[in-house]
């Protein structure tokens, strides 16, 4: 009889299991110990991925830096320090332009080439753990693009100017000129760089990544604008000085001790030719010259209906009292015109303080008295001196206008003196840039690529968050030598209607109460009520962003009348403000603004002593 063995039972994971026994317990460690294989083997290839990340991270950290450093010795090569400073400068200071850009551009590409690799790749888009990554990558590559598409045509052409035995204006007019489409490209280049690195991660859990891209940010905000200068520049610098055929403009010398819309009151004049880059001045005067014109000229409905009652068009003294500097532009030109018969090509308009900026680049130089005009005493002799030593107002414009004469000829030696030349062309970028001087061509061609630009002094038409204080001398005296002016811009919480914004605007009058001649504190405007020496009286004007609609204006806390208008599609504000001398005035303006997290766009409108801005934080945006 056949005996009947039971079938062996096993425990297969936690189950009951009818099989062979043998072959079971084979095939458990074997699956474990493969799992186990696989894992240890993605670890390891973790552990040397993170391995390589970290060392190519150090590696291209100390890269970019040494890129850094050949980009700061490249800054002086290009500045230039100053003679007196050169030993304090060291070594960098004469580093030769294109050496350095060489050594810039090579250590940025091996730490373009060190994080760019498969490991940077996928470790980058992994959450969280590759926020930092994605930064560095970013950096390394606008470090990249910085040094081997943007910067080159700018040093190549400064390398050029050092090396050229001419060195003069001519020959700066030929490279401009030979070198626009290069500067077009880097412009573009230089701009979208600086665009995808704002878009990096800015607070990741690595702070050198956060400072890297910090630093970055800094210079491409500092070098977009520059390269957009010099590409424009380069189409318009050369036939506007007179390189195809000559040209005339007439400049205007703004005196910012009595404010007005693009800067000062439009005072002594001069009229510039220009042919081949060789400048001349054919003839200077005085604003009593101009007083008398009648242009014609309509400047559209909007302007009309915001300054028809001053008359800017016909009063010489108004005709800039509005910050858009192409309307004054364009009456200045219909005004000499009309005086003379002439038409001029542009205008150009400076000031006293963008004037002694000029001349710390040519040198001074001796006036016709004996008087030395420096960079140093430029602005106090035509805003403060000039009126003390002269009571009688012939003697005081002649001497203003031996000021803008002796400096207007030291200009034009600086232009011929290929030594001089560079410190003077950095010298009228820095007054640029501190939009002093402006600059607005009756060609509408040129025109239009000056309007992309602050050179022509246009009020912007932005529909960005927007804020500006512009101030307009109403008392005929010259105290705004004497004014200072802040803007606090606070943003606050978002409603159904928009964001809630304050904009908290405090002049003060730091005119002594005595010792100033009577012609600086007359009161033209001849008020109802009594004053003293040294009062002021101001037009204040406020300019919003578009669609900005006001609540409230109160000054020093009292409610103000005001003047509602628009200007090139930005709501105006203004308020009549008396101002004593050695006090302060706050006027205090809440708005409700159309919602966006953009810093404002601020008009700063150039008079003797800057606009301090205080632009505070947008709070998170919960009505």
């Amino acid at each position: 009889m056949r005996t009947i063995r039971p079938r062996s039972r096993v425990k297969w994971k936690g189950r009951i299991r009818f099989g062979r026994p043998a072959e079971a317990d084979t095939a458990g460690p074997s699956l474990r110990r493969r799992a186990a294989y696989a894992v240890g083997a993605a670890v390891l290839l973790c552990l040397a991925g993170a391995g390589w990340i970290v060392v190519t991270g150090l590696v291209a950290r100390s890269e970019l830096l040494a890129a850094q450093g050949s980009l700061e010795a490249l800054r002086q090569s290009v500045s230039g320090p100053a003679p007196n400073a050169a030993q304090a400068a060291g070594p960098q200071a004469s580093a030769d332009p294109k050496a350095a850009m060489r050594s810039a551009a090579e250590h940025a590409t091996r730490a373009h080439r060190l994080t760019s690799g498969p490991a940077w790749y996928v470790a980058a888009r992994v959450p969280f753990v590759g926020r930092p990554l994605t930064t560095v990558r970013g950096v390394t590559r606008a470090a990249h693009r910085l040094t081997h598409d943007v910067l080159p045509p700018l040093v190549s052409m400064v390398a050029e100017s050092k090396d050229s035995r001419d060195g003069g204006l001519q020959d700066v007019l030929s490279r401009l000129d030979e070198t626009a489409p290069d500067f077009e490209r880097a412009a573009r280049v230089a701009s979208d760089t600086r665009n995808d690195t704002h878009e990096l991660p800015s607070h990741t859990w690595v702070g050198a990544a956060d400072q890297a891209r910090a630093r970055l940010v800094r210079q491409l905000d500092r070098i977009a604008p520059l390269l957009t200068d010099a590409a424009v520049a380069a189409r318009v610098v050369p036939p506007m000085l007179g390189a195809d055929s000559p040209r005339r403009y007439l400049v205007v010398f703004q005196n910012t001790a009595e404010a007005r819309g693009t800067g000062g009151l439009p005072g002594a004049f001069a009229v510039l030719s220009l042919e081949q880059g060789q400048p001349r001045f054919e003839t200077f005067g005085t604003d009593t010259m101009l007083a008398e014109a009648e242009p014609a000229i309509d400047l559209g409905a909007e302007y009309t209906a915001q300054y028809a009652r001053m008359d800017p068009v016909g009063t010489w003294a108004n005709s800039n009292i509005s910050p858009h500097f192409p309307h004054a532009a364009r009456i200045w030109s219909a005004a000499w015109h009309d005086h003379s018969g002439d038409r001029v090509d542009g205008v150009i308009a400076l000031d006293p303080s963008g004037l002694a900026r000029l001349l710390r680049a040519t040198g001074p130089a001796r006036m016709p008295d004996g008087t030395e005009l420096t960079a140093d005493n430029a602005l106090d002799l035509a805003e403060r001196d000039g009126y003390a030593r002269y009571p009688d107002s012939v003697q005081r414009k002649s001497f203003l206008l031996d000021v803008a004469r002796t400096a207007a000829t030291s200009l034009m030696e600086a232009l011929g003196d290929p030594q001089r030349l560079p410190a003077l062309l950095r010298g009228t970028y820095d007054v640029m840039a501190e939009e002093r001087l402006k600059v607005w061509s009756a060609r509408a061609d040129e025109q239009r690529l000056l309007m992309t630009r602050p050179l022509s002094g246009a009020l912007p038409a932005t529909p960005d968050p927007f804020a500006g204080v512009v101030v307009n001398n109403a008392a005929g005296g010259k105290l705004d030598y004497y004014l200072d002016r802040e803007l606090r811009w606070i943003p606050g919480r978002c409603t159904r209607d928009g964001r809630l914004v304050t904009a908290r605007i405090t002049l003060t009058n730091r005119a002594p109460a005595t010792g100033l001649p009577a012609y600086v504190t007359q009161r033209g405007d001849k008020p109802p009520y009594p004053t003293r020496p040294g009062d002021n009286r101001l037009l204040v004007s406020y300019y919003a962003s578009k669609g900005a609609q006001l609540t409230a204006l109160t000054v020093d806390g009292r409610p103000a009348m005001l003047h509602r208008g628009v200007e090139r599609g930005h709501p105006v504000y203004t308020a009549d403000v008396e101002l004593p001398a050695q006090s302060s005035r706050t006027l205090t303006l809440r708005l409700v603004e159309p919602v966006s997290h953009r810093a404002p766009v601020l008009l700063r409108q150039p008079l003797v002593t800057p606009l301090r801005t205080v632009v505070e934080p947008y709070p998170t945006c919960a009505a």
